[in-house]
Formats: C-alpha cells, structure tokens, sequence
C-alpha cells in the first residue's frame, strides 16, 4: 500500500521465534532482532559498537511456521516489512506505543553462514487464505486480473542439454567482430 513505511533490518534473533494461533486460526511468530551498528575509530584502530536496535517483528501464516522450523536464537537475519506503530494506555493511564516490523520477506544472512535451503510444502492457508492462489513457498502479493501463475517452479525442472545459445561458450567459436 502507498504510504507504508518500509525498512529492512539485520541483526540477530535474541530468541527462538514465539508461535502462537489466534482466534481466527491464523499462525502468527513473534520474534525480536537485535541490531548493533559498528563503526571504525581511526583514533583507536577499533570497531566501536553503537546503540544497539531491539526491533520486535511478527509473520504471519504459512510465514510464522516457517520461521518456527527454521529460524534459532542467535541466527543472523535480515528481514524486510512495513513498520507499525502500536498505541494504548496503561494501567496509570499514561499514553504508550511500540513499533513493530510485520515482516514480509526474512531469511538467514549469509556473510558469515551458509544454508541449505528447502522449497516449503504447500500449507492450508496459502496466501492470505486462500490456498488456491499461490504456489508453494509463496506468502504475498497479486496477480494481474485474467493472468494466471505458471503450474511449476521453472527453475526446479532439468535444464535442457539440448538447448543451445548459438556457439556461444564453444572454444572454437570466434566472436563476430
């Protein structure tokens, strides 16, 4: 939607993600990302840490299991989703409010860790509950009206030996130029 404030943040999880189901069936994993930015002091020849970042986030859906199973306290992420401001009023009736990342894309960094990653079988709830309008592993977004998704994965099917780009990689071959 226009006007939504988006951000992306890396860090670390401080804990396993929280799953829980609310009263309309829907999975949804709380979590929080803890993002220190450091910075070089020429003066010392150190990194210097600086305000360290608590950002607390939320998925949603086939998105909250799927950080369930595969995200563990400590784990460096980035996470992208629109940020959210919620607003009460405690027991002193003191005006309050906390932001919150509805995360909408996350997986592990891979600076420094490498990961296998797994296609994610299709759930019950699809993509906004609907379990017909999405393939598998696909949380969000549209499709144009009167265009359909293709049937399978392109890239998970064997390359065609076949195939040919011309004499384009053959050591033989001399550019035209």
């Amino acid at each position: 939607m226009a006007g939504e404030t988006i951000i992306a943040v890396v860090g670390n999880l401080t804990a396993d993600p929280e799953i829980r189901t609310t009263g309309s069936g829907a999975a949804v994993a709380s979590f929080t990302i803890a993002s220190t930015p450091r910075t070089w002091n020429r003066n010392t020849n150190q990194f210097e840490d600086g305000q360290a970042l608590f950002m607390r986030c939320s998925a949603w859906r086939d998105m909250a299991e799927h950080c369930a199973q595969s995200l563990a306290k400590g784990m460096r992420v980035i996470a992208q989703g629109r940020l959210t401001q919620h607003s009460w009023e405690d027991e002193q009736h003191q005006k309050r409010s906390s932001m919150e990342l509805q995360v909408d894309e996350i997986g592990p960094s891979l600076r420094y860790a490498t990961a296998q990653v797994a296609k994610a079988q299709r759930g019950t709830a699809g993509a906004y509950g609907n379990p017909s309008s999405a393939p598998a592993g696909y949380t969000g977004g549209a499709t144009a009206a009167g265009t359909s998704l293709p049937p399978s994965d392109p890239w998970g099917q064997p390359q065609d030996q076949s195939a040919s780009f011309g004499d384009f990689g053959k050591p033989e071959s001399e550019p035209d130029f």
